[in-house]
């Protein structure tokens, strides 16, 4: 039995002590924070349960598959709904409301645009192929080198991944109306990229958003982060919060002591799943993986400004999920990527869970959570997050009718909380941002190269951003870490 040590409360650090504690191991987690879950947390005020971070449940075989090796399945923690409709796009003067089924789901595209729901078949038959590859390929593999990849099965699948086409012209040159576009476009915003520089391998994520559905677990996103801490827990995982790691130390290639504020702790090995940029600061310079430099030439995907909003009446107008896409995405998507600014007129998100779920709010009110992608590194202050707050509501009352003086809880949460609560790089939500050039083993190393026993998970390593992708993250970065005990 070894002593192991996990760093950061997230997702994928959950799932990485649970993995390594099932398999007879003495596994510690410190959390600088005074709950589990890093992003994934909540708070309440007046009857309001707000999830503060992820809000949208894709992907549910990779859950299904993560608690399978434990024995269960997602009921044993949670009600899994199927929304309907899956979301809302606003656009200037109109919505869609993009249904629950496929066959809905072609039969809109086929009435917005003659022959798009033969294209959409064939675009999502391909998507589909693309996430059977990379689900079973692609996303469980470490990535340390180009090697893992020179195959033959490998070679023969790459050639159907589309990787030096954009997801931008690739959805383009089957669908003309920018409306059906959007649909197709906008999971890649939410991994934090443009259309125009993401590989069309994501578009995978169009299988998971349409064919797949959009769910949604009762009582809120916060019953994953419960149900990986009760596996934790069964397997005699110890969670201390408010305990935050000040350095690691190391000798002969090996960490040995963890520094915290009051103490320290002899460790046979350690997994970092806080910010991988923090995690490499608490080591001396010489034992880190990656300069300050080379984190500042990452393309990063965007930080948020968002609002924890209570209302004491029902909106209309309003579904679970609502995108606002009334305004320039162009210029906006140049505020974040190519000359960072706070954007001038943005489009934004609005989660309404209260539609689906009377957990969270109150009888007879409304629980909001809105938010709008912004650049990372951005100095934000109080003056500028209400000249937004102002900014966003005036566009949704246009919606929904007048509901600013029903207000009785907001709270903001933008860069610098990304920064102060999560040691995140430049304050960023998402991680890096999906281009070619930051996929697979290009990017950052899970396993540092001069620390033996030291690993990495979480969204700034691979796979990627997005709760799936960190659970994921976590059972490769215990998987790579139990081969050291295997040789």
């Amino acid at each position: 039995m070894k002593n192991i040590s996990v760093i950061g409360a997230g997702i994928s650090g959950l799932a990485a002590s649970a993995i390594l504690a099932g398999e007879g191991h003495n596994v510690t987690v410190f959390e600088k924070n005074g709950q589990p879950g890093g992003r994934l947390r909540t708070f309440s005020e007046r009857g309001f349960s707000f999830d503060m971070g992820p809000s949208w449940y894709w992907m549910p075989d990779v859950f299904e598959r993560f608690y399978n090796l434990f024995g269960n399945t997602a009921p044993d923690f949670y009600h899994l709904k199927k929304l309907e409709p899956s979301f809302r796009i606003y656009f200037d003067n109109e919505h869609l409301d993009v249904p629950s089924t496929l066959e809905e789901i072609i039969a809109l595209f086929g009435h917005i645009e003659p022959g798009a729901d033969d294209k959409l078949r064939n675009f999502l038959k391909d998507a589909e192929s693309k996430y059977v590859i990379g689900m079973k390929e692609l996303v469980y593999m470490p990535a340390y080198s180009v090697s893992e990849y020179i195959k033959p099965e490998m070679i023969s699948a790459f050639t159907k991944l589309s990787l030096f086409t954009s997801m931008g012209s690739y959805i383009s040159k089957s669908f003309k109306d920018v409306r059906l576009r959007a649909i197709l476009e906008f999971p890649v915003l939410f991994l934090g990229g443009l259309p125009s520089n993401t590989p069309a391998l994501y578009s995978m994520m169009n299988h998971a958003q349409l064919t797949l559905g959009t769910w949604y677990p009762k009582g809120g996103m916060s019953k994953i982060t419960e149900s990986l801490v009760k596996i934790a827990n069964d397997r005699g995982v110890k969670i201390r919060l408010n305990d935050s790691i000040r350095e690691i130390r190391t000798s002969k290639r090996k960490v040995n002591t963890l520094v915290t504020d009051t103490h320290e702790i002899d460790t046979d090995l350690v997994i970092g799943s806080s910010d991988y940029a923090h995690t490499e600061q608490l080591l001396e310079p010489g034992n880190r993986n990656y300069s300050d430099k080379y984190w500042n030439t990452k393309v990063f995907a965007p930080s948020c400004m968002i609002y924890y909003v209570g209302v004491s009446k029902k909106l209309d107008h309003l579904v679970h999920h609502n995108l606002f896409f009334d305004a320039d995405f162009r210029k906006h998507s140049m505020e974040i990527y190519k000359h960072p600014a706070w954007p001038t007129d943005p489009q934004f998100y609005v989660c309404c869970p209260s539609k689906t779920d009377d957990t969270v709010s109150p009888e007879g009110m409304e629980n909001l959570f809105i938010l709008i992608p912004v650049a990372p590194g951005l100095q934000d202050d109080p003056a500028i997050s209400e000249q937004y707050f102002e900014m966003i509501i005036d566009r949704i009352e246009k919606r929904t009718g007048k509901f600013r003086d029903s207000i009785v809880v907001k709270r903001s949460y933008s860069v610098s909380d990304f920064r102060n609560d999560y040691n995140a790089y430049k304050g960023n939500a998402y991680g890096l941002a999906n281009t070619l050039m930051q996929t697979a083993f290009m990017k950052p190393c899970m396993r540092n190269k001069k620390v033996d026993n030291l690993f990495y998970c979480g969204h700034l390593t691979v796979p990627g951003p997005g709760l799936p992708p960190s659970l994921i993250s976590g059972e490769i970065a215990a998987r790579e870490a139990l081969k050291m005990y295997a040789r």
